[in-house]
């Protein structure tokens, strides 16, 4: 009957763990993905400050390896710990069945291992913390250094920056091999509690025969119940070993994912139908970091239709303004309205669609050339395409690319700094929006090609408010309205040749420009 009733228990515990091993992966994995997407979805609903205050590589490991970490780690453990802890479970109901002395035998042997298991996890934790840390770290520098190569070399700065990766790459391997090390012994360990378990079973259960508590069939049993209650155990200490690392890097994603958002805009219905292009800047204050103020009560009118060109200075506040515009950041006071509206009242979306944008820093990804210009915008005609990328110079750009607009940029397609910004200006004429922001749009082409593009920037800000920042003082004589900015405030305005007539900073800079480069 023993036999009978050992191979009966054996099998159902074998068919509860089946159970739950299938229960707990498919819980897992609906998790996971849940929690992949939220990751995903989490980096457009950020605050951009969160950007400017962050590394980049350790931000892009959260979001990658931290995640592969939590998925290998579940993938890998969760099946073992729930299988193993279900045959623990039904060892430990029929060793009470069996004899409720020998049962508290076995297992008052397996918590000595339990208690120094629980010592050595929190003991290697900070370790497997730190190793996640040291990932993001290594992440880095790689990332810097792949992005930077061309200002490493030029600066022979290669020895220098391998030198500091070393010195990462050797916090990240002392880090693994203490989290390793204390976590290796856990096995081991539970080995050894099996086997001691094992004896004591032994010798208490000689003793109580002896003593005729019971006969030797029942000493025999629970050598056979205390082996496969101990096998587990070692299973169980090597699944938590393994979900440490996934404990170290779910912290740092439950971090990222526990990040400020920006406030929902869901009951705003403000909307700006047919827009004319009227700005109003009312007592703008501003800053990046608190207690530092960058922009300080700006205050201008700009009316339909003006050309405004923003200049001044390097850190005056200029491409901060255009940042305000967009909503890319809250207002610490005063208001922003277009056309009477402010836009504080419209959805951050609505107010991103009233502006075409170029950026100083050109951004393009990989995918077609077509793909490129009509960035998240409705279908455009090849010919419509082909009339813009003219405007803007690209005619012979377009023509010798292997599949015209189909080809893929990539790395095997050699774009110049040049080119690229084209692109992103034609990007903008193809988005057609009713207001226009330009930030040193031309930075990165020649004279030649500057002159090229004028034409077209002057045809695309024809009737449209537009406003351009620029160093380049050449690109915005014609400007409707030009602002001069310093130390986040409006120090002069007017037209170029007011601003001359005035003999001030405006004609201090362009003098600095024209006239010393002529001498």
């Amino acid at each position: 009957s023993f036999t009978c009733s050992f191979d009966n228990v054996d099998i159902k515990n074998l068919l509860l763990g089946y159970y739950f091993v299938i229960l707990a992966k498919k819980e897992s994995f609906h998790s996971l993905i849940h929690k992949i997407f939220n990751i995903l979805s989490k980096i457009n609903r950020i605050p951009l400050k969160y950007f400017d205050s962050h590394n980049f590589g350790d931000t892009l490991s959260r979001v990658t390896n931290d995640v592969d970490s939590i998925t290998q780690s579940l993938n890998m453990n969760v099946g073992t710990l729930v299988s193993s802890i279900a045959t623990l479970l039904g060892c430990i109901v029929m060793m009470f069945a069996t004899e409720w002395r020998m049962a508290l035998t076995a297992i008052g042997a397996s918590l000595i291992g339990f208690i120094l298991m629980g010592a050595i996890i929190g003991k290697s934790q900070k370790y497997f913390t730190a190793r996640q840390e040291s990932l993001a770290l290594v992440n880095g520098h790689v990332e810097e250094y792949y992005a930077g190569q061309n200002i490493v070399r030029a600066y022979n700065a290669e020895k220098k920056n391998l030198a500091a990766f070393k010195e990462s790459n050797e916090m990240l391997r002392q880090n693994t091999f203490k989290a390793e090390f204390l976590s290796g012994l856990i096995m081991p360990l539970m080995s050894f509690i099996g086997n001691f378990g094992y004896v004591a079973v032994c010798v208490v259960g000689a003793v109580l025969a002896f003593n005729n508590v019971f006969g030797f069939e029942v000493v025999v049993a629970f050598m056979i119940y205390v082996r496969i209650f101990t096998s587990p155990l070692g299973q169980i200490g090597q699944g938590f070993s393994g979900l440490q690392s996934a404990a170290a890097a779910s912290k740092r994603v439950i971090e990222f994912l526990s990040e400020d958002e920006l406030s929902d805009e869901s009951d705003k219905t403000q909307k700006l139908e047919k827009i004319e292009g009227n700005v109003t800047f009312q007592n703008v204050h501003f800053g990046y970091i608190e207690d530092k103020t960058i922009i300080k009560d700006f205050s201008k009118e700009i009316k339909r239709g003006q050309k405004v060109a923003i200049v001044g200075p390097t850190g005056a506040g200029k491409t901060t303004i255009v940042n305000l515009l967009m909503r890319f950041y809250e207002l610490w006071g005063g208001d922003i309205k277009v056309d009477g509206v402010s836009l504080k009242d419209i959805k951050r979306e609505n107010v991103h669609d009233l502006f075409g944008m170029v950026l100083q820093d050109t951004w393009l990804f990989e995918g077609t050339v077509r793909d490129n210009l009509t960035y998240g915008k409705k279908e455009i005609s090849d010919d419509e395409l082909y009339d813009i990328c003219s405007r803007c110079g690209l005619k012979h750009f377009i023509n010798t690319l292997p599949d015209g607009f189909d080809t893929v940029l990539s790395d095997n397609v050699a774009v110049s700094a040049g080119q690229k910004q084209l692109l992103t200006i034609a990007r903008a004429m193809v988005e057609d929006a009713p207001l226009l922001i330009l930030d040193e749009a031309t930075s990165s082409v020649d004279t030649r090609t500057e002159l090229k593009i004028q034409k077209a920037m002057n045809e695309l800000t024809a009737n449209r408010t537009s406003f351009v920042i620029a160093h380049r003082l050449s690109t915005i004589r014609d400007a409707d309205l030009i602002v001069y900015m310093a130390d986040g405030d409006i120090k002069e305005s007017g037209t170029h040749d007011e601003l001359i007539a005035k003999n001030g900073l405006y004609a201090e800079l362009y003098n600095s420009q024209f006239i010393g480069a002529t001498a």
